[in-house]
């Protein structure tokens, strides 16, 4: 039996909050629960962002040269340095919220609210709650709080334990 077919619960840890990174743990928390396995997300440092009321998602070009955007019938990368000019990642975020609706990929809102219906249990670390001094009503309803210990108690039981 594969060790696939026996997996039956999954942490993820969420680090970043730039619209193109916010994808990759949603689809994976949504798509596991939906498979029936228990998920966890741990949200820390900038992934906290994930969790606020009101979400205001950007991509970065900077450093990201696997960036590719369908444009002109073609794939068109953005060398790095283009980065430094002003207006490139409103541009490149606005692309990319574009080409988002155009496909009828879900938004991360959608996303979020898949996860919380699916019952995944999401956590919002309280060290970077108070590191980035935001309050408990500049966050969605229903993550709880916790700490690093909150995660580490479920991941040393979880069969997948994924870190983005």
């Amino acid at each position: 039996m594969s060790a696939e077919a026996n997996a039956k619960s999954m942490s993820i840890i969420v680090t970043k909050g730039t619209l193109d990174w916010a994808y990759p743990p949603f689809i994976l928390a949504t798509t596991a629960a939906a498979m029936g396995l228990e998920v966890t997300m741990f949200f820390t440092f900038y992934g906290l962002t994930l969790l606020k009321k009101d979400l205001n998602l950007k991509i970065s070009t900077l450093g990201n040269p696997a960036m590719e955007m369908p444009m002109m019938g073609m794939h068109m990368a953005l060398p790095n340095i283009v980065s430094a000019l002003p207006g490139v990642d409103g541009l490149a975020t606005g692309m990319m919220k574009n080409l988002i609706k155009k496909k009828g990929v879900a938004s991360i809102e959608e996303l979020r609210d898949m996860a919380l219906e699916a019952d995944v249990n999401m956590i919002a670390c309280q060290m970077t709650m108070d590191l980035f001094e935001y309050k408990r009503e500049d966050m969605i309803e229903g993550p709880s709080i916790g700490g690093a210990a909150s995660w580490v108690e479920v991941a040393t039981k979880s069969d997948i334990n994924l870190y983005i």
